[in-house]
């Protein structure tokens, strides 16, 4: 019979205990997100994705010279560009990444003579195929623009 209210006072303490701690951790600030409601501050220092820097006059800092391509181990990205008849730069017409096989190293960023490359913030990357993570750099920067 001893061993009954020794159980019943075992689990009395056991809950003033836990609620204890439930009141101590109540008043305190909340310190988690509801995340995909809430977005995430990023560090200043995270490195996603590369992105093409937008300018207010051409759109891009891009001079399409191609060193970004050049000195990517990986081999994931395409530049495509042209030079217009009469025109002294060439102009870039598309800019592919395959961020499939990207290891994030940031040589392209490093090389890029005019800082037209830059690591962006974007996290909550998702997707089902492998399409998914080929990206269009020029069109997302145009995008950004507007």
């Amino acid at each position: 019979m001893s061993g009954y209210f020794k159980e019943i006072y075992d689990g009395c303490k056991s809950l003033v205990v836990g609620l204890g701690i439930t009141f101590k951790y109540m008043i305190r600030p909340v310190v988690t997100l509801q995340y995909p409601r809430q977005a995430v501050k990023m560090a200043p220092r995270y490195r996603g994705h590369i992105d093409l820097v937008p300018d207010a006059e051409s759109g891009n800092k891009c001079i399409a010279c191609g060193m970004c391509q050049r000195n990517c181990p990986s081999g994931c990205i395409t530049l495509k560009s042209e030079k217009p008849e009469g025109a002294k730069k060439k102009v870039l017409t598309g800019y592919r990444l395959d961020f499939t096989k990207c290891s994030l190293c940031g040589l392209c960023v490093e090389s890029c003579p005019t800082d037209a490359l830059d690591f962006s913030k974007e996290y909550n990357l998702a997707g089902f195929k492998a399409e998914d993570f080929v990206f269009d750099l020029l069109k997302r920067c145009e995008e950004r623009r507007r």
